[in-house]
């Protein structure tokens, strides 16, 4: 059984890489260097899968979009009995400014189409997310194409540092030691 499940969000395709909705993705391929060599495609559940830390760790990028990301969740969770306590969604966030970062347990999906997805297929909002700010483009209208586009420069200097934060924490955060990993990445 394992005790993480780490899922980062994004749009499949390389014309996505890089982009805002893609910081999910693009920091799990990051840290997981430091742990294993590569992802292994798993067509049956629509994913990118890893595994790590004595095979306690499972490692998921859905291979469907953002938006449908729930239906890799539900095919993981069926199959590995994962509690959905155990998750660990990294996503994009809007209302946070790029380079923020924020470790959320439960809680709704706050407009996110992923979260919203995710939520829907398994039947629960009781997982715990990385929120990595993404800025908003300042009208709703605009906020569809904005996810896709990429950082400036400046956007991506605070998006390495705020990486670097999580990186200060990812083994606090595989202990469970969830009230100082908050301490740390919300204190400025």
């Amino acid at each position: 059984m394992y005790k993480l499940c780490i899922i980062g969000l994004g749009n499949p395709g390389s014309k996505y890489d890089q982009t805002r909705h893609n910081i999910g993705k693009d920091w799990i391929l990051k840290i997981s260097n430091k742990f294993f060599k590569e992802f292994t495609n798993k067509i049956k559940f629509e994913a990118q899968i890893g595994k790590s830390h004595n095979d306690n760790i499972l490692w998921i990028i859905p291979s469907n979009y953002v938006n449908n990301s729930g239906k890799t969740i539900k095919k993981i969770i069926r199959s590995t009995n994962i509690n959905a306590k155990n998750l660990l969604v990294i996503h994009d966030e809007l209302d946070l400014y790029p380079g923020d970062i924020r470790f959320k347990e439960g809680g709704g999906h706050g407009g996110h189409n992923g979260l919203k997805d995710i939520i829907e297929k398994i039947g629960t909002n009781d997982f715990n997310r990385i929120r990595v700010g993404i800025g908003h483009p300042g009208s709703k209208e605009e906020v569809s194409n904005w996810v896709l586009t990429k950082f400036s420069p400046s956007e991506e200097q605070s998006l390495n540092k705020s990486f670097k934060r999580f990186e200060e924490v990812f083994d606090m955060i595989c202990e469970n030691q969830i009230e100082k990993v908050q301490k740390i990445l919300h204190t400025k």
